[in-house]
């Protein structure tokens, strides 16, 4: 959804709200502590972070001009 919205519809704060909200829904067992994670579920989760943080300021960038 996240996505759809920041191509198609350009609209990049939306985009970085329904990506966080995506990420309160951890796909992952969310009983298992950080450092017993493997680390390809630590990287999954850190580039969707990652993203959120991007089109937010990315959003922030575009509302400056």
């Amino acid at each position: 959804m996240g996505l759809y919205q920041a191509f198609f519809n350009k609209d990049y704060m939306q985009a970085a709200a329904s990506l966080g909200i995506g990420m309160a829904f951890d796909p992952f067992d969310p009983e298992q502590k950080w450092n017993d994670r493997p680390t390809w579920q630590k990287a999954i989760l850190i580039i969707h972070l990652a993203l959120v943080v991007a089109m937010f300021v990315f959003s922030i960038g575009l509302i400056d001009k």
